[in-house]
């Protein structure tokens, strides 16, 4: 937050950082990912002018944790698999918002063909966010 839009000068390689820590679990209290999603986050809304070309990467890095959170069976407690979903749907629905509904877009059709019902909530919300 102390940077504001000056993170833009550090995106390259605070992008690295975030994805490498999004790919990878670090135990049951999945504290390393729960941080880095409130860091993407805290990025989104301050760079918010370079968020657009970076959605891609972005976009497909927030699914996949999505999918490893709800598939995973290790010892990581219910709660915290929920608020590592909630963070990531909403590092989304900010990313939406930057991006000008693309990723409402891009994710239309996830919502009827996904059969699990804790990434249907995900993306209902994502769809039902403004």
């Amino acid at each position: 937050p102390r940077l504001g839009i000056l993170i833009v000068r550090h995106l390259k390689r605070l992008e690295r950082v975030i994805l490498g820590y999004l790919e990878v679990s670090d135990g049951p209290g999945e504290e390393a990912r729960l941080g880095i999603l409130q860091t993407l986050q805290c990025t989104i809304e301050h760079a918010w002018p370079r968020m657009p070309c970076r959605l891609p990467v972005l976009l497909k890095a927030l699914l996949r944790l999505l999918w490893d959170v709800h598939s995973e069976r290790g010892p990581t407690p219910e709660p915290v698999r929920a608020a590592l979903l909630c963070r990531a749907t909403q590092c989304l629905i900010l990313l939406d918002r930057c991006c000008q509904g693309q990723v409402k877009v891009l994710l239309a059709g996830l919502h009827s063909c996904c059969e699990e019902s804790r990434l249907q909530e995900c993306f209902r919300e994502l769809q039902e966010s403004t």
